[in-house]
């Protein structure tokens, strides 16, 4: 495992709270209530700490995605993670709607995977030119 492979392991957590319920369907309850409480945060289970948990998570996502970003990918991982995010806050808090949500939480995984895509790399000249036909010269 490389580091850049790790380091983008941290958008892990930003991708997982964007997943937990808004706590509207009754449904979900148990389940979102056992996920907190087994970790010992059982005060965060109002909805007036989901926002600012959701909103701190994205920004070490996007920090992560920018972190050292002209050496990997180049912006474009940041630029996406960031619409990524904007939608996942509007879909979740503002409209309300779960298609937005889902379709935030898509391009962040996709932010993701393209930020921990290795680079190509492009082959240096060697400065040797190979004729066909002529065997190559060992040394």
């Amino acid at each position: 495992m490389t580091r850049t492979w790790k380091q983008n392991l941290l958008a892990a957590p930003g991708i997982g709270f964007a997943l937990l319920p808004k706590l509207m369907c009754p449904l979900c309850w148990p389940f979102y209530a056992g996920i907190v409480s087994s970790v010992g945060l059982g005060f965060l289970i109002g909805t007036t700490y989901l926002l600012p948990i959701t909103l701190a998570f994205l920004i070490l996502t996007l920090a992560v995605l920018g972190f050292r970003a002209k050496r990997r990918q180049g912006y474009g991982p940041l630029l996406l993670g960031l619409i990524a995010s904007v939608l996942i806050l509007l879909g979740k808090f503002y409209f309300e709607s779960l298609p937005v949500s889902y379709i935030g939480v898509s391009l962040l995984v996709a932010a993701a995977i393209w930020n921990a895509w290795p680079r190509a790399t492009k082959p240096e000249p060697s400065g040797i030119v190979q004729i066909k036909g002529v065997p190559e010269r060992k040394s």
